[in-house]
């Protein structure tokens, strides 16, 4: 029996990336995965329509998670769809970098918005669903940077802080009904928002990291995968670094 099979997983932002990797993973691990992002294209519905091709049940959903009232109407949608919702991946996130003395409010807001209020409305959505179910997986997508801060992403860093804070304290709150929450915390991963800088920068980071490379968005899918499967079944409030020993 596949580690995923017979459980529905609802990841946002799952378009590209490591939302998408995980998205993938699932499905081969026998999950029938909902997934959502801002926009729906052709590349995503060819992408579902290759999920569906492992022969599992796949669709994708236009929705804006940090919007609470649409957060609540996809998730509505997915349960109708789907018949029940096991696994949540809080993984919708953005960058808008810039030092705390340039750095706006619309670009603190707009990170704080999708990276974490997305979460808090997506998971203030599923509750009652996983706790009418009595069992659950709530994973939110954080980062090392959430852990140790980082220099000119004080809006990214405390989006993520807050993505661990929000695991911690739903898993507080819902354990007693069988439902679990964690966070995983990436390192450098190679991915859109990594392929902008130059490769002189990337050979600089990997340098820092005790791997000496950068992660793939497999890497953090692998994680994903146990925390999502009763592998984890008595893993609850706990932050997962996938960061090749940049943090420790």
């Amino acid at each position: 029996m596949k580690l995923l099979e017979n459980k529905v997983a609802l990841i946002t932002g799952a378009g590209r990336g490591i939302g998408r990797a995980i998205a993938y993973k699932y499905a081969t691990e026998g999950a029938d995965v909902a997934i959502t992002d801002l926009n729906i294209d052709e590349g995503v519905q060819a992408f579902v329509e290759e999920l569906k091709g492992l022969g599992v049940r796949a669709a994708a959903y236009a929705s804006n998670a940090a919007d609470f009232d649409a957060a609540h109407t996809v998730v509505e949608q997915i349960k109708a769809d789907f018949g029940r919702i096991d696994i949540l991946v809080n993984n919708a996130g953005i960058t808008r970098d810039g030092l705390m003395m340039r750095m706006t409010e619309q670009q603190w807001d707009a990170v704080i918005n999708v990276n974490l209020k997305s979460a808090f409305n997506m998971i203030h959505a599923v509750t009652p669903i996983m706790m009418g179910q009595r069992t659950g997986s709530i994973i939110n997508m954080a980062s090392v940077v959430g852990v140790s801060g980082n220099a000119g992403q004080s809006n990214y860093s405390a989006s993520k802080a807050g993505m661990i804070g929000l695991a911690k304290s739903v898993a507080k709150e819902l354990g007693s009904r069988g439902v679990r929450a964690n966070a995983i915390a990436p390192g450098f991963i190679i991915t859109d928002m990594t392929a902008v800088l130059s490769e002189e920068v990337k050979k600089q980071w990997a340098a820092q990291i005790p791997l000496r490379r950068g992660g793939t968005p497999e890497d953090v899918a692998n994680v994903a995968i146990f925390l999502g499967s009763d592998l984890s079944s008595y893993v609850t409030g706990q932050v997962v670094h996938v960061c090749g020993g940049m943090n420790m």
